[in-house]
């Protein structure tokens, strides 16, 4: 087992390493676009306008409440269809992603933010700031403490779901472990190889977010 695995590393590392890109690329540029469109969500879910706020709420039960792998066939059945413009099968799965993701990351966000003790809010503005300058100033500041773990957390999930874009053949550590699969006819060497580089991944990112934890609870003492 273990020579079949140093056989496929020596020759094939190179596509694992092309699909380690591809699923640290995607995922990065999820968790960006999504963290935007989610603190949108949220912010529009918190208002008093209650219209949007309906439409939020159907916009989040539906994003949650349908597998993952659903909603990637739908954008990358009806974008290419429907869209005024050429889509390539990555950004229909990246769409699919981002808004998969936004839906979650609204919910943190607004948790967070309702995490933050209201009399602050009220002395702020006793004080004479603006209700712009107290949530920006005031809310926003002690909220990313309390997000900012769990965003870590919603970033090693979906490392871990862009393993589903490999049905669509996108490029990512899946996608090249069927790739190397398809080569040698060894599948379970070259998942294993797969499945050992996502755990290392995901073992350095749980670390990273387990420091980042220590640190924001040492700095309120």
């Amino acid at each position: 087992m273990i020579d079949k695995i140093m056989r496929i590393l020596n020759r094939y590392g190179y596509v694992y390493l092309q699909g380690l890109w591809g699923t640290i690329w995607l995922s990065v540029v999820t968790i960006t676009f999504a963290t935007v469109l989610g603190t949108v969500i949220a912010l529009i879910k918190m208002s008093k306008i209650k219209p949007a706020q309906w439409v939020i709420n159907i916009y989040i039960e539906i994003i949650r409440g349908t597998p993952m792998l659903l909603q990637m066939y739908f954008f990358w059945l009806v974008l290419p269809k429907y869209m005024p413009f050429e889509v390539s099968d990555t950004q229909s799965i990246l769409v699919a992603l981002i808004l998969n993701a936004s839906a979650y990351i609204a919910e943190v966000i607004r948790a967070g933010i309702q995490a933050v003790d209201g009399g602050q809010t009220e002395a702020a503005l006793s004080l004479g700031l603006s209700s712009r300058n107290t949530f920006f100033r005031v809310v926003l500041p002690q909220a990313v403490k309390n997000i900012l773990p769990a965003m870590g957390n919603e970033f090693i999930v979906m490392i871990k779901e862009t393993a589903l874009a490999s049905t669509f053949f996108i490029p990512e550590l899946m996608t090249s472990y069927k790739t190397v699969q398809s080569a040698t006819f060894l599948p379970i060497p070259a998942l294993t190889i797969a499945g050992v580089i996502y755990l290392v991944l995901t073992f350095i990112l749980t670390r990273g977010i387990g420091v980042l934890e220590r640190r924001l609870r040492s700095n309120e003492r």
